[in-house]
């Protein structure tokens, strides 16, 4: 009878630690990226009594609490450095204290004044970051750096082209049939330049003659225009230049500015796909471009689907300047809770294996997105009540043992 004060203590241990584990639980219901425990329970030895035909136990052991690593809900965020990640894995962390690698799911990033992305507790995002240009994301990983406030130096434009199609039924005149398109294209020092190339109706059928030029004004010294002339089939297919060229260019000297001088391609082809066409279609531009930029400041920072890092600079432009890694693990339940949203490898733990997102059975990462906590709020307030009876069960126990045992004692009055 006296084994079951501590059989009914033990209970009493057990299911206050299974609420503590429900009332963690709760109290993260709100917190990105969480995941919830469950506790699992177990009996202490048996005690064997007459030749083993009787077997009265010694109670419940402290349990177990094992964590369920179930797919929360995604949730769209307002917060550009935000991430979700969906499937398995984890972000890989650093702590700048000790430099021990932590995992997490927590997707609320920031960056700091150096431009390092970090958690918002202050920990170090892995994964890699592009240097002169290039993203090795098969090198090892480190600290992600991201530009802050720098300013991007221009690209000078050296090959421009047009999509135009030049109306078939135009007049040679007198006077002639003409049709302009300008682009606008940038040298050395980012300066902004107007390149105009007039096409005139030939008197030649499906020839046409076109002159480049650029103002005046931005030379020094005037430069003669470049001239030449277009054919087409009577298919309305450009056929001279052929796509293996030779295609005009022109080249820029003496810019005001001061700028080095420039030497401009005209691609007139895709592959062998003509840019120019004629058809009896009023003569119009449907797209046109250059592969020079000017000068640009960086006005964002932002994260995109798949875990690239995205900057975005005051000309439109968007760099992949870093990417972030994923570890994949495959007993992720052998995990420790170490704060902050954050595990640790464990005894038990199997060695992680980075790598990009959605390769290698790795999951995907969202952008502009936060995991919500995968806790089950009807599940654990039917598990709180479950755990207070079991807890109230065991304390009737107690009570009951106690009056049986004042009674015993009354046996000798």
């Amino acid at each position: 009878m006296f084994t079951a004060f501590s059989t009914a203590l033990s209970a009493l241990s057990a299911h206050s630690t299974a609420i503590d584990v429900v009332g963690n639980n709760l109290a993260n219901l709100n917190t990105p990226g969480f995941k919830s425990s469950v506790v699992s329970f177990y009996d202490l030895v048996t005690q064997s009594l007459g030749a083993g035909r009787t077997q009265v136990g010694f109670g419940v052991g402290r349990p177990d609490t094992i964590r369920q690593f179930i797919q929360g809900a995604i949730k769209t965020s307002s917060g550009e450095l935000d991430v979700a990640i969906q499937g398995d894995g984890f972000l890989v962390l650093k702590n700048p204290l000790d430099n021990i690698p932590n995992y997490s799911r927590g997707g609320n990033l920031l960056v700091d004044k150096s431009g390092i992305l970090l958690t918002a507790t202050g920990q170090r995002v892995q994964g890699w970051t592009q240097t002169n240009g290039v993203l090795a994301t098969s090198g090892p990983i480190s600290d992600i750096v991201v530009p802050v406030g720098t300013i991007k130096p221009p690209i000078v434009s050296t090959e421009f082209s047009f999509d135009i199609n030049l109306d078939a039924a135009a007049s040679a005149g007198p006077p002639p049939t003409t049709f302009s398109s300008s682009i606008e294209i940038f040298d050395s020092l980012g300066g902004s330049h107007i390149v105009t190339t007039t096409f005139t109706k030939n008197v030649t059928a499906n020839v046409w003659d076109y002159s480049i030029i650029v103002p005046d004004t931005d030379v020094t010294t005037p430069i003669t225009p470049v001239t030449g002339a277009v054919t087409f089939d009577s298919a309305g297919k450009l056929i001279d230049p052929p796509p293996a060229g030779p295609f005009p260019s022109i080249n820029i000297t003496g810019l005001v500015d001061g700028a080095a001088d420039l030497t401009l391609a005209w691609q007139m082809f895709t592959g062998t796909t003509p840019k120019l066409t004629q058809f009896a279609q009023p003569s119009a531009v449907s797209a046109n471009q250059q592969n020079g930029s000017p000068a640009s400041q960086l006005l964002r920072v932002g994260i995109g689907n798949g875990g690239v890092v995205l900057a975005q600079y005051s000309n439109g432009k968007q760099i992949v300047v870093g990417q972030l890694a994923m570890a994949s693990i495959r007993n992720p339940e052998s995990l420790m809770a170490v704060g902050n949203n954050n595990y640790a490898l464990s005894a038990g733990s199997a060695s992680p294996v980075v790598g990009v997102p959605g390769t290698g059975g790795r999951g995907n990462i969202m952008g502009g997105a936060t995991e919500n906590s995968n806790v089950d709020i009807a599940r654990e307030f039917t598990n709180l009540i479950v755990l207070q009876r079991g807890y109230q069960a065991n304390a009737r126990v107690i009570t009951t043992v106690d009056e049986l045992s004042q009674e015993t004692i009354n046996l000798k009055r």
